[in-house]
């Protein structure tokens, strides 16, 4: 069975990331320079030497979290085509929340420099929808008792489970005084952790309507192509095969959560048992090995090396 092509969110941005793949690979460099072409400025300085407080800022994390995965994307082609591997054309592409513009400009759904341009759109236009918004982190809260603790935060205000990241870990995402209330609850309700996260927006909630219907007008014009292979809702895990159904993924999650756990377990239950994380760090490959523990987890982070890409030849030791 081909691999799984899963691809970060917004959380996963550090500074440097994919510099030094930049340097190994022409083809990850030539992605970081149309970067700059397409948003007229200088993208890939930011990205590689920060300041970190302007790069956390979600109208330049999501472009250069973009640009970081492409170019991973890119470089990853460049090597397979020119060694064997078991890495071959992906079964599913898959993103996680923000990451699904990656997954589109991989899977050909989306021109990089639109998807570019379009990334830069929603960071702002979520920046905008902010409001009193504000999201929590609530580990190990049995699955029984969420639909309780977003009772006890909506007395408060507008409440949802943004994110079902793997069994015992989800994010609440509302107007920050039910966020805080539940939060406050979650312990009592039987949970291990709670903490309110240092963000701004509440991402994934009702509170996104507004930036839903800027997107929508954002992406009235853009040219959508049905992708090489099945992406998957960020909501349900459902088949997004075509270029329309992909355009209506980027506008409903806005406002819809995120089920990595459905999508990875959908995935893994078709038979994908290779889960290989394009993009900066390890977030989704700890987060797939939870959810699938007997799946393989490559980082693409794992494989670069002063020399570019190095491909295992054995796919079973990469554990």
């Amino acid at each position: 069975m081909p691999p799984a092509y899963i691809y970060p969110g917004q959380g996963s941005q550090s500074v440097g990331m994919g510099r030094s793949l930049a340097v190994a690979s022409p083809e990850a460099a030539a992605v970081w320079e149309a970067a700059d072409d397409a948003l007229g400025e200088p993208l890939s300085r930011l990205a590689w030497q920060g300041p970190a407080e302007q790069l956390d800022l979600t109208v330049n994390a999501q472009p250069a979290l973009l640009a970081a995965s492409i170019a991973a994307q890119r470089a990853l082609d460049a090597a397979l085509g020119s060694s064997p591997s078991p890495l071959s054309e992906p079964r599913y592409f898959a993103g996680h929340s923000m990451g699904q513009y990656s997954a589109m400009v991989a899977a050909g759904v989306l021109d990089l420099a639109d998807g570019l341009r379009l990334v830069r759109e929603r960071g702002r236009l979520m920046q905008a929808s902010s409001g009193d918004g504000a999201m929590a982190a609530i580990i190990g809260l049995p699955e029984e008792r969420i639909d309780e603790l977003i009772s006890v935060g909506a007395a408060a205000g507008v409440l949802t489970v943004a994110n079902r990241n793997s069994p015992g870990q989800i994010v609440i995402s509302g107007q920050r005084a039910a966020v805080e209330a539940a939060t406050a609850a979650a312990r009592d309700l039987g949970a291990r952790r709670g903490m309110v996260l240092p963000v701004s927006v509440a991402a994934h909630s009702p509170l996104m309507a507004e930036a839903a219907t800027g997107m929508r007008r954002a992406l009235a014009d853009v040219d959508f192509s049905s992708p090489r292979a099945p992406l998957l809702a960020n909501a349900n895990a459902s088949l997004l095969t075509s270029g329309e159904a992909c355009r209506e993924e980027l506008i409903d999650h806005l406002t819809q959560g995120v089920d990595w756990v459905s999508a990875v377990e959908h995935m893994a239950g078709s038979g994908v048992d290779i889960f290989i994380e394009i993009g900066p760090g390890k977030v989704l490959t700890g987060l797939v090995r939870r959810i699938a523990g007997e799946a393989t987890t490559i980082a693409i982070d794992d494989l670069t090396t002063e020399r570019g890409l190095e491909l295992p030849t054995d796919i079973a030791t990469e554990e």
